[in-house]
């Protein structure tokens, strides 16, 4: 293969795993929860064999499918986005990254302040849309940052853009970021600006992630220490730290994704296209939104079938998930454990049921396989099984 397009529908999860119970899971399918609305209409997804998947039971299978298709177990333990991009990358992460229920420690904080010069509101879990309502007014008030966590390894740091402008925020996160290492090591920083006036405030889209660096080499490192192209689209470049990547861009919506990814499949490069979606996940299975979950899903379905039909004869589009986050769960607005589809397309790809297989890492043995890249992962390469 010369060029291959890793695409991560972020959160796309498709039902429960084994131990889904011990994340505090019981009962999630992300897909069957858009599938239950009546309006999820994905002709591609299904033409492609996402309904022949094992366990997949919510859509119609075909006869004819056209692509590769696996349910993907995930072997880390965790359920959250860099664990699973990790192990999409080759890496499984034996030990969950660390959480703080309780908010996070004075040994955190207090050098925050004192770096920052700025003081901490919140310091909990809490929604993102719900935590600027209630510490907003107090925030324009006093310049005061507002810090929280959810049940995923995250400390956030959500600021109105006319009291602290996005670049500002960003250096704040880059000084958490340096606090935020060794037991302390959270898998992400995240810069939430937002606008508006109290009783209205709106997230923007300049929202940043600051990951832990991958602590082994990945994918990307292998693509590119074998002299190929490797371009994130999306947060990828957040995700990895930048690691591995030669060039990236980021999305404003799903929609901007597709249309970077539409943009890049134009040009004559040899390697990796990793990209993000995220839109899935954070505007719409987060906030418990079924009905946008499945819109933004027909509306990927739509891009895609325009999208396959240019892709030449050495091109491979891989979809898959990094975790799911079933819109219908009512239990928490966070993160679901569950498996993830793994759809491999292209023009000499083979369509085959892989089955059930053990880990996401799977992708990068297989990824690297297909572009001749040497790679040491723990993952089982299906590469043979497609041609």
């Amino acid at each position: 293969m010369k060029r291959i397009f890793l695409i991560v529908l972020d959160s796309l999860g498709i039902g429960q795993m084994p131990d889904s119970g011990r994340f505090g899971d019981v009962g999630v399918d992300t897909l069957a929860a858009c599938a239950a609305t009546g309006n999820l209409h994905i002709p591609n997804l299904i033409k492609a064999g996402l309904g022949n998947i094992d366990g997949v039971t919510c859509l119609p299978k075909t006869d004819t499918p056209t692509a590769a298709v696996a349910r993907l177990a995930e072997a880390s333990q965790g359920k959250d986005t860099t664990i699973g991009h990790w192990e999409i990358a080759g890496i499984i992460s034996e030990n969950p990254l660390p959480t703080y229920p309780d908010g996070f420690p004075e040994e955190v904080l207090s050098p925050f302040r004192e770096a920052t010069g700025r003081g901490v509101l919140a310091n909990a879990p809490w929604s993102g849309t719900a935590v600027i309502q209630q510490y907003g007014p107090e925030h324009m008030r006093t310049g005061d940052l507002i810090v929280y966590t959810s049940a995923d390894s995250v400390f956030q740091i959500a600021a109105h853009e006319d009291v602290v402008p996005p670049e500002q925020l960003y250096a704040y996160c880059r000084i958490a970021r340096g606090i935020l290492q060794g037991r302390h090591g959270v898998g992400r920083v995240i810069a939430r600006p937002f606008i508006g006036e109290p009783g209205n405030f709106t997230r923007t889209a300049n929202r940043h992630d600051f990951s832990l660096e991958p602590p082994k080499e990945t994918l990307l490192d292998a693509v590119q220490k074998a002299g190929l192209a490797t371009i994130g689209v999306g947060k990828i470049h957040d995700i990895f730290a930048g690691r591995g990547l030669g060039e990236f861009v980021y999305n404003k919506s799903n929609a901007d994704g597709m249309a970077h990814t539409t943009r890049y499949a134009k040009t004559d490069f040899s390697g990796l296209c990793f990209v993000n979606l995220v839109d899935f996940d954070m505007l719409y299975g987060h906030r418990r939104d079924v009905v946008g979950y499945t819109q933004a899903l027909n509306e990927f379905d739509r891009w895609l079938g325009d999208f396959l039909p240019t892709l030449g004869p050495e091109d491979a589009v891989i979809l898959t998930a990094d975790h799911g986050c079933d819109p219908s769960y009512a239990a928490t607005t966070d993160h679901t454990r569950e498996y993830v589809p793994m759809l491999a397309l292209g023009r000499t790809v083979r369509p085959v049921n892989l089955g059930t297989r053990d880990s996401f890492a799977d992708i990068a043995a297989t990824v690297a396989d297909l572009l001749g890249v040497p790679f040491d992962t723990p993952g089982r390469s299906f590469a043979p099984a497609l041609r």
